[in-house]
């Protein structure tokens, strides 16, 4: 589908998959055809239908992306009470899901802008051993550029909440 006017709702989504999950998941072909599914924790989107993640630690991905820059980013609220209570009332109040296709963009520095941006988000883990090993030092960033998204549909639960 195109994104058009659906780029909010997509958005809350991504965000509430980083909430309960830490992370989406990012696809790449590999040099076979196959696919490639890594789990992504920096994804932050912007208002036009774009986005960046920091590229630190996705050497498979990185060689992926050389050949064929076309990825798929999978988001899923995976919190247990969303689930609990749309299972309980037969119905999601709110997509559980989404998809979002596009090419990914060549690998760059990040701007101040951005290292704020993700020191804001992972900030209630500053004083932890693991921050300072995985995210304090994340300087490098990759930008998305979405085309096209699939919502995720679970039959009647999901219903109409994606309407054209």
């Amino acid at each position: 589908m195109e994104i058009g006017g659906h780029w909010n709702i997509i958005s809350k989504v991504v965000q509430e998959a980083f909430n309960s999950c830490l992370h989406c998941a990012i696809a790449t072909v590999n040099d076979d055809g196959s696919p490639h599914v890594t789990p992504i924790g920096s994804l932050i989107l912007r208002d036009d239908a774009t986005g960046f993640y920091f590229e630190e630690f996705l050497s498979t991905t990185l060689k992926n992306l050389e050949r064929n820059k076309r990825v798929c980013v999978l988001a899923v609220n995976s919190d247990k009470q969303f689930w609990f209570e749309s299972l309980l009332n037969g119905e999601f109040t709110s997509p559980p899901a989404v998809r979002l296709m596009g090419v990914a963009g060549e690998k760059r520095e990040a701007t101040e802008q951005e290292i704020a941006l993700w020191q804001k988000k992972v900030q209630a883990a500053s004083q932890l051993k693991g921050y300072e090993i995985l995210w304090k030092n994340m300087r490098t960033v990759r930008d998305i550029y979405f085309d096209s998204f699939e919502p995720v549909h679970t039959g009647s639960m999901t219903g109409n909440l994606w309407e054209d």
